[in-house]
């Protein structure tokens, strides 16, 4: 009975319950039940606050660039507790050096006027078609990435001045044209060599082991026979990408759905408007209204006098807009206006007083069925495939829970098959069971030893598995008879390397001398010269061979890339020389030296700053 309630804490209705407590501390936070604050505070550099909704923006938007660039792998890193902690604060850092960087070049006493981040803005090859400035994808591209323009005018503002300090640090570095030149002369370079390959594999055919010898090895080698811990698994799988090849969804559902949802396949309602913004200055708005209700032309007033430097240069054109993107004040005025050339009465909003003039109006269109219909029908597949997941689920959970010593009732309650597999380690493990929560899983007692059902494990979103141990068999060393070939292999291996390596060694050795006759005796000859560069796979060992003298050689000995021993004979050095090579090199330098100053200005800005931070580990 115990047994048994101690499985039930890993059951859905408990998990239900702990996520409400955990979920009530997310929101809340636990200094909200110790009477605390801060919880809304991620970092705290000097007086400055990094915003914990900042940071998770910064941070998901960083996720989902490593994502896209990584892949799985990258979804496999993020199992790891350990990693998603030092990614998260990797992100948390470089927003601290953002902050650290704004707050130096403020006490040096930079400034960005407004109309450089106007400039800025008008300039911006995101916002332009054709080379010029397009409103409508300025305003659309704000929309979409959750800013208005006054707060992307604030970014942008930000972002000028730390680069004004980079900037600063990038303008006093130089390289001299010695540096540079030695520096090409060096990655140039290029090398005259000739070169003996001599096989491992050949001389391990030529070597001799006797039993003595394989047993010796055996026993000095017995962690290169060890067989892992292995075990035989079952496993379960339930995946909704999996449940849609059974899913259908006929022409009725489809035209249904259109039809309930038919707001969704239709275009809102959009306005062309004007606007003037005048941020803090009622008296200055009437004043404006009052012009333009006695004739003036409203772009003309637009570019004279409003305060957005997104729109003022375009006579106040904020292209089209729909309901529900824009300040809700400023929306329901746009909106309320009837006629084209309809000015509006001065509107308060978040962002100041707004004068609008709406310029033309787009009807709302429905696409017809035909066009969405293959759309709605994936959708639908798709949302009864997620409904069925969940519904099994559930019944996974259950009959998992309830039948713990098998897996058969719970393949059977969601007609999945069983999957097992023969002894296996965690290396050769088939991908799901690599995962971190399933291999954890397979390590838990009950599960291991007890041979009792997983709890239902997540793997992917609506992807989840339960599995249990069948067999285990212990990490041992295999017998001397099972792995004799391996250990012969491998014997014969190491002696045809140490024959070659001797061989090499005294060749070497006996040319250094200038007795050439080392290559006769052993019917050896150097091939063809070949002129290599720092990317042969000799290159480590050859340049940092002496160079020879006039009318000499110098000799030595490497391995290549095949692992086999290879004589060196270095006849000739010849220094690099191009004119757009080194200007690559200078470029590079300069680089070096930008990052090692701005690496070092950092390093000391966060000495003298208090940083704190708040729910993250801190070095």
């Amino acid at each position: 009975m115990m047994d048994r309630l101690r499985e039930g804490v890993n059951g859905i209705a408990i998990k239900i319950i702990l996520g409400l407590i955990i979920l009530s501390f997310v929101f809340t936070g636990v200094s909200g039940y110790l009477g605390g604050g801060g919880n809304n505070v991620a970092a705290k550099v000097g007086s400055t606050t990094i915003e914990r909704g900042a940071f998770e923006q910064a941070y998901q938007n960083e996720r989902n660039r490593m994502q896209s660039q990584m892949g799985d792998y990258f979804s496999t890193l993020m199992g790891d507790p350990q990693y998603v902690q030092t990614f998260r604060k990797s992100v948390l850092d470089r927003m601290i050096n953002d902050v650290l960087i704004e707050q130096y070049a403020k006490s040096l006493g930079l400034r960005v006027s407004d109309d450089q981040v106007s400039q800025l803005i008008l300039t911006m090859p995101q916002f332009q078609t054709n080379g010029k400035f397009d409103q409508d994808i300025y305003a659309a591209t704000l929309r979409r990435a959750g800013f208005s323009a006054d707060s992307f005018a604030e970014y942008l503002r930000t972002d000028l001045l730390r680069n004004q300090v980079v900037s600063a640090l990038q303008d006093s570095e130089f390289t001299l044209p010695h540096e540079v030149e030695q520096q090409t002369h060096l990655l140039t370079q290029t090398r005259d060599v000739q070169t003996i390959t001599l096989s491992v594999a050949d001389f391990a055919k030529k070597a001799q082991v006797t039993e003595d010898e394989l047993q010796a090895y055996y026993q000095s080698h017995s962690e290169n026979y060890e067989r892992p811990e292995q075990m035989k698994v079952a496993y379960v799988e339930l995946s909704a990408e999996k449940l849609k090849d059974t899913i259908t969804v006929s022409d009725e559902d489809a035209q249904q759905y259109y039809q309930d949802h038919l707001d969704k396949y239709s275009t809102k309602e959009q306005r062309k408007v004007r606007h003037i913004l005048i941020k803090d200055d009622e008296a200055k708005a009437e004043e404006l209204l009052a012009q333009l209700k006695a004739g003036a032309d409203f772009a003309t007033v637009a570019k004279e006098s409003s305060q957005d430097v997104g729109s003022a240069k375009l006579g106040g054109d904020l292209g089209w807009i729909e309901k529900g993107v824009m300040d809700p004040e400023f929306e329901d005025a746009a909106f309320n206006l009837q006629a084209k050339g309809d000015v509006s009465e001065v509107v308060k909003s978040d962002f100041g007083y707004h004068i609008i003039q709406l310029e033309d109006v787009k009807a709302p269109q429905s696409k017809p069925y035909s066009q969405v219909a293959a759309e709605i029908k994936s959708e639908l597949r798709d949302q009864k495939a997620v409904d069925e997941f969940y519904s099994l689920q559930s019944k996974l959970e259950s009959v998992a829970f309830e039948s713990p010593d098998s897996l058969d009732e719970a393949a059977k309650a969601i007609s999945q098959s069983i999957q097992t597999t023969d002894f296996i380690s965690q290396a050769d493990a088939p991908e799901i069971l690599k995962i971190p929560a399933v291999a954890q899983a397979l390590e838990n007692t009950d599960v291991k030893k007890e041979g009792m059902n997983s709890e239902v494990l997540e793997v992917a979103p609506e992807h989840v598995v339960v599995v249990r141990v069948n067999d285990v068999r212990d990490e041992t060393v295999l017998p001397f008879d099972d792995v004799k070939e391996q250990v012969k292999a491998q014997l014969l291996a190491t002696k045809g390397e140490q024959q070659a390596l001797t061989l090499a060694n005294k060749v070497v050795e006996a040319l250094q001398k200038g007795e050439d006759k080392v290559l006769a005796d052993n019917d050896l000859s150097f091939a063809s010269e070949q002129s290599i560069d720092r990317r042969s796979p000799l290159a480590n060992k050859v340049f940092a061979m002496p160079h020879p003298q006039e009318g000499a050689s110098t000799y030595a000995q490497t391995k290549d890339d095949q692992g086999n021993i290879t004589i060196v004979k270095l006849n000739k050095v010849t220094s690099g020389s191009d004119a757009q090579f080194e200007q690559q090199i200078a470029s590079q330098l300069l680089r070096m030296n930008n990052q090692q100053d701005l690496e070092v200005l950092i390093k000391s800005l966060r000495e003298s700053t208090s940083i704190e931070y708040h729910g993250l580990a801190a070095e």
